[in-house]
């Protein structure tokens, strides 16, 4: 996924009301930009990290500024959630997941569930549906390990039971955890943070849903996933 016009670069002055930050950018403009992530952003905030930001020609939006990429433990991460969907797309298009690279067409955006939407849909003549729930990872705690959730996700434990339940009606089902960082070789769920979506995942995981993970190369150009990431399923 390449960014279609060059990043600025700054420092994270503060982020707050979870959509805001604040920045000194390298020309010495002090801005107000958005965040394209809800979550905690754990381990992201800190004041004075190296940032890029996009910048929007819109008129009418009001923060023309948007960040794309923190500099977190060395290493650059991206934290704009609206991402991983098109990463996670073009990852299966060039066969990087072999468990999910035989299908004829992909659908975006598909209504299941109760009133839920599965980001992508995989379709081969003959063969069971695909239904792929993606969701960004960028929280590290351990060396080497990227974990998921960063905060309690009410919203992501229904998706698990809703992916169950596809399973049961004769479809496939899978987690796609797309990890916005390099710095990593294990996946893991973080149960003590959401021990309700950890048992979701467990239950998931016994009644038919597959898990993947992917890790990606980031830099101020594109953040693309690059390999998978083996998923320790020990909660």
């Amino acid at each position: 996924m390449q960014f279609t016009s060059p990043l600025v670069t700054g420092r994270l002055e503060r982020r707050y009301k979870r959509f805001l930050v604040d920045a000194t950018l390298d020309d010495g403009s002090f801005i107000t930009g958005s965040v394209g992530n809800t979550g905690s952003m754990l381990g992201l905030t800190t004041p004075g990290s190296r940032i890029w930001m996009s910048v929007s020609d819109d008129p009418k939006r009001k923060y023309p500024h948007a960040l794309q990429i923190v500099e977190a433990d060395n290493t650059l991460v991206g934290v704009n959630t609206a991402l991983p969907n098109k990463i996670a797309e073009e990852a299966l298009i060039k066969g990087l997941i072999p468990e999910l690279q035989n299908f004829d067409s992909l659908k975006r955006e598909q209504k299941y569930g109760n009133n839920s939407r599965i980001d992508l849909l995989l379709h081969q003549e003959n063969q069971p549906d695909i239904y792929v729930e993606v969701k960004n990872v960028h929280f590290i705690r351990t060396p080497r390990i990227a974990e998921f959730p960063d905060t309690v996700t009410a919203r992501g434990t229904k998706h698990l039971h809703e992916l169950v339940d596809m399973v049961k009606a004769g479809n496939r089902a899978a987690m796609l955890f797309v990890i916005q960082r390099e710095d990593c070789d294990i996946f893991r769920i973080s149960g003590d943070l959401d021990p309700a979506y950890a048992q979701a995942f467990q239950f998931a995981r016994k009644n038919g849903v597959e898990a993947y993970a992917v890790r990606c190369h980031i830099s101020p150009k594109e953040i693309t996933a690059t390999a998978m990431v083996a998923i320790d399923e020990t909660i």
